[in-house]
């Protein structure tokens, strides 16, 4: 499932995943990859300086993660142009979400915030009265 969302031209693409190699349910660790594709729709070349995160699992922790750009870079995106990248969180519990939203600037110096759809984190099994003690070791 992909989550997408506009905001002033930039179109925020997310497109979560489970990843059973990384996971120990008996740990309590859930590791959610997603892939992320910003797009400048917008006629003026931008900049991603910021992100910010808000993850929340169903254990009811939450968390905020901050930072310069995206897994180490502040790509400029030309209008038309977009630039993808992945990154991973991890919970203690088998469902979860993730939302946010970056900081662009403009050429001409303006900084706009872009929102980062909500986006559903869950384990193939999850809610599905299976017990996944025995999935993975």
């Amino acid at each position: 499932m992909s989550y997408e969302e506009i905001t002033e031209g930039i179109r925020i693409s997310v497109r979560p995943d489970f990843s059973v190699l990384h996971s120990n349910p008996r740990q309590n660790k859930f590791v959610f990859t997603y892939s992320v594709e910003m797009e400048n729709q917008g006629d003026e070349s931008v900049q991603l300086l910021f992100r910010h995160w808000l993850i929340h699992d169903a254990d009811g922790e939450d968390s905020e993660v901050d930072g310069e750009g995206v897994v180490g870079e502040q790509p400029t995106l030309d209008p038309g142009y977009s630039h993808q990248y992945q990154s991973f969180c991890v919970l203690s519990s088998p469902t979860g979400s993730m939302e946010g939203y970056y900081i662009f600037v403009d050429s001409g110096g303006r900084e706009f915030k872009v929102m980062v759809p909500r986006f559903d984190l869950r384990a193939p099994w999850a809610g599905n009265g299976i017990n996944f003690s025995g999935v993975l070791n």
